[in-house]
């Protein structure tokens, strides 16, 4: 099994979410806020854990997921904000989301189907499958075209 998948899953969908929660303010986006801390190896260097979060985090800026001004050493991304495009795909309704709230107001039904709504449900449940699912609707470019 590919952890270092799981794990990318987890710290794009949480890193996006933070700055989801700030948008459209630019944040200050520490690794040590996504994974907890993590001791540097013999040599002073992050550990492979805490280098992989922050790679995940630059990636999203290289795919046009979010900005950042500069790097913060290795501890985080400076003046950090979503784009437009990881903006839309977060507040596009998941399908089948609002089957299940129908008894809801529309505007509660309408934050609860959210792909940033159901990103951070699987996050505070563990379900790293659904996390899994989620965060690869969120890369899909397909779905964002047809909506």
């Amino acid at each position: 099994m590919d952890l270092q998948i799981d794990d990318f899953y987890r710290d794009a969908a949480a890193g996006l979410l933070i700055l989801y929660q700030a948008f459209p303010r630019k944040i200050a986006l520490y690794v040590g806020d996504l994974i907890g801390h993590e001791e540097p190896d013999e040599f002073g260097l992050p550990s492979k854990r805490h280098q992989g979060c922050l790679g995940a985090l630059i990636w999203l800026a290289e795919e046009g997921y979010l900005r950042f001004e500069s790097t913060i050493h290795f501890q985080a991304l400076d003046q950090a904000t979503l784009t437009e495009k990881a903006f839309m795909r977060l507040t596009r309704s998941v399908p089948d989301a609002l089957a299940c709230h129908e008894s809801l107001p529309s505007s509660v039904r309408r934050v609860q189907s959210t792909l940033a709504h159901q990103l951070r449900e699987a996050l505070r449940e563990g379900d790293s499958e659904g996390l899994a699912k989620l965060t690869r609707q969120l890369f899909d470019s397909s779905l964002a075209e047809h909506r």
